[in-house]
């Protein structure tokens, strides 16, 4: 049995929901019973929640929630810790928390596992909190642990300017890499230069492998991540040098690539990739706990901030889709739930 703070939790609330997938006007809001936190659970009165492609692709019925999951849209918040299940710490009652969870953030109050959450100190904003979970697991995992950077590496990100893409030239250069990018028109790519990239490459109008080669003397870049795949991998795979990662977290340009082996295995190239949401509750409690220690005080401390883009009212969760989908935007796209 859980305990609940002081604050009266309804038995209902309102949530973002759908009756059958669909473009972005299938999103409604509706009244849907608020959900109690399992033992090792912490529920949170949600003040802010991001939105994220694998949100839109849910959506679209392209993106199922894993097994137990909420089928609420939402895979972070941030805000008030006001119950706590029976195997929770009792300090965790109270406390303002940014958190990564498995889905429900599009709505009043949303469970997530208390090792999943990062402690929102007084001087930070919740809507700065709720904007970084998400990205701020994808990139540490696949750019740090499954891409190995190291400083002094070269680092390629197409999409520069999404949610994913700025996180990741922020982490990167706090870590003492180079920055190589791809956006889609010149006010995206100095956008890009200004959080930090190094070189920010339009890629309507430049070839993205001639312009690395001539960026690095032919060196090529160590790390790519990659959201695009398809035609991109062949074309990827050419700016590596020898020794290089290939890390791919999305397939929004097709689920297929050609390969030329050979030059895989004349340059030792590694091609890996993961999705975060269906990984276990231990495996991310440990990957929070490295985040934690590692990556999370540069934004508590003020040195590092989230791009962020536009903030809807969660009522109006469909207009928030439709500006991600149309690609507009510049960093982070976030609800107003309860607000500060």
């Amino acid at each position: 049995m859980g305990r609940s703070d002081t604050p009266h939790i309804p038995e209902t609330m309102q949530a973002i929901g759908f009756a059958a997938p669909g473009g972005p006007g299938v999103l409604e809001r509706g009244t849907v019973d608020t959900p109690a936190p399992g033992d090792h659970d912490v529920l949170i009165r949600v003040a802010y929640a991001g939105v994220n492609r694998p949100d839109c692709a849910q959506r679209a019925g392209l993106y199922p929630p894993p097994p137990g999951a909420s089928p609420i849209l939402g895979l972070e918040v941030a805000g008030q810790v006001v119950g706590i299940g029976a195997e929770v710490p009792a300090e965790m009652l109270g406390q303002r928390v940014a958190a990564l969870t498995p889905g429900g953030g599009y709505a009043e109050y949303c469970t997530a596992p208390w090792q999943h959450c990062l402690p929102v100190p007084d001087g930070m904003e919740l809507i700065t909190a709720a904007a970084l979970p998400e990205t701020l697991f994808t990139v540490w995992h696949n750019v740090f642990e499954r891409g190995y950077a190291r400083d002094g590496e070269r680092l390629l990100v197409h999409g520069g300017t999404s949610g994913i893409g700025t996180m990741a030239i922020m982490l990167a250069k706090a870590f003492g890499l180079e920055v190589i990018v791809t956006c889609g028109d010149e006010e995206k790519c100095a956008a890009a230069r200004s959080i930090g990239a190094d070189l920010a490459i339009n890629y309507r109008e430049a070839d993205f492998v001639e312009a690395v080669r001539a960026h690095t003397g032919g060196a090529g870049v160590n790390i790519v991540l990659d959201m695009v795949s398809g035609d991109y991998v062949p074309r990827n795979l050419q700016c590596l040098a020898e020794d290089g990662r290939h890390v791919t977290i999305a397939v929004l340009g097709g689920a297929k690539a050609e390969l030329f082996m050979p030059m895989v295995m004349m340059r030792r190239l590694t091609l890996t990739g993961s999705t975060l949401r269906p990984r276990s509750d231990a495996f991310k409690a440990a990957l929070a706990d490295e985040i934690a220690i590692n990556a999370w005080p540069l934004f508590t401390n003020g040195e590092l901030a989230p791009v962020m883009d536009q903030t809807f009212a969660l009522a109006d969760a469909a207009a928030a889709h439709a500006r991600m989908e149309a690609g507009e935007h510049i960093g982070k796209i976030m609800l107003e739930v309860a607000g500060d």
